[in-house]
């Protein structure tokens, strides 16, 4: 290899790192933004807000209502639904514009994400500061993105004709829809990385994907729990109903409804979750530490582990105190923190990607 290759070599690869780090701090406010969301989102449906804009309207929504009359406007709309009617029936415009502001930050926000993704999405693509294999995995986060925005929609929709609240089918989607962008974009962010340990071996990758596909799946039941209200009742631990095995798990027919409509079995299952993933993080910290003492892969398996354990003892003192606000919030942020080490955790165990130069050796 001539010294003239190896200098531009050399000059393809430092100018690639510098982009990686642009890109990956890039990702990295996108991150902050998305947390931001989902725990404004936790909170608008801790204040039952959710339901406080009856239209979507992705571009003139930016703007809340900015006099009396437009207000009146809003508060005539939400008159017309159910949770009005039938809850919320002779409500002050005061406490209106609570549970609208609410709604409205948590849609503001929604769109603000969109532009902290697009705006420098076209920047780093049409200046040539992204490789190859980037761009399909940042067009398709930015349509999930979209996707998400929609189902938003339909999820807000489905409380506004025959019901009161919005449908828990349709909330933990909307839940666990932005959780896996989160997750995603973590990923993504994570490759760009540098790592100094190794790959880890095989069984360690394995097992760090199959956490963080039992979070997102605790984090879906989580939704359910949610969308059923079904946390304000069987405030007790580790008995629930009296028992380690509550009775009527299965009252409703078909069986498999139970899972969903029936808020004691989603509690339930909720719990089982969390014990199921509370064993396999034990678990990943004993494989990982024995099949690769002292490795960086082994720390992070530590470091997960105990991020589980915290995560349950909120989620349990949630419980008991019947879900106040702050611990419920506190709650559903700290599930995000687990998910996104845990997304940063897997990708690791994998390196990072592979250098894309894009220049032609010649020896």
């Amino acid at each position: 290899m001539t010294a003239i290759a190896e200098s531009t070599l050399q000059d393809a690869i430092d100018q690639q790192e510098r982009n990686r780090v642009l890109v990956r701090r890039w990702l990295y406010v996108v991150l902050l933004v998305l947390f931001a969301l989902v725990v404004v989102g936790g909170a608008t449906r801790l204040t039952e807000s959710g339901l406080s804009i009856t239209e979507w309207k992705p571009v003139m929504g930016v703007l809340p209502p900015l006099t009396e009359e437009a207000w009146e406007v809003e508060l005539e709309k939400y008159r017309q639904i159910p949770e009005y009617q039938l809850i919320n029936k002779g409500m002050s415009m005061d406490d209106f514009k609570t549970i609208y502001w609410w709604e409205w930050s948590h849609r503001l926000l929604a769109r603000g994400v969109g532009v902290v993704f697009a705006l420098p999405l076209a920047f780093f693509w049409l200046t040539g500061r992204l490789e190859g294999h980037l761009k399909p995995k940042l067009v398709g986060l930015l349509a999930l993105g979209g996707l998400q925005g929609a189902v938003g929609w339909w999820m807000v929709a489905s409380g506004l004709v025959d019901r009161t609240d919005v449908s828990q089918y349709r909330l933990a989607t909307h839940l666990t829809l932005a959780c896996v962008i989160f997750a995603a974009t973590m990923v993504v962010a994570r490759g760009l990385a540098p790592h100094t340990a190794a790959p880890s071996k095989d069984g360690t990758r394995s097992f760090a994907l199959v956490l963080m596909l039992l979070v997102l799946v605790q984090i879906y039941l989580g939704g359910l729990v949610a969308g059923l209200n079904a946390g304000l009742a069987y405030n007790t631990w580790p008995l629930m109903d009296g028992a380690i095995v509550p009775g009527d798990l299965f009252i409703q027919r078909p069986w498999w409804v139970n899972f969903f409509e029936n808020a004691k079995t989603v509690q339930f299952v909720h719990r089982i979750g969390g014990y199921v993933l509370f064993a396999a993080a034990l678990w990943h910290m004993i494989q990982a530490r024995r099949d690769e003492p002292g490795s960086t892969h082994a720390r992070r398996a530590l470091v997960l582990f105990h991020l589980v354990l915290v995560q349950a003892a909120i989620g349990i003192t949630t419980l008991l105190l019947e879900v106040q606000i702050g611990w419920a919030l506190l709650h559903q942020a700290f599930a995000l923190v687990v998910l996104g080490f845990a997304a940063a955790h897997w990708r690791a165990t994998r390196g990072s990607y592979p250098a894309e130069t894009g220049v032609v050796l010649r020896s």
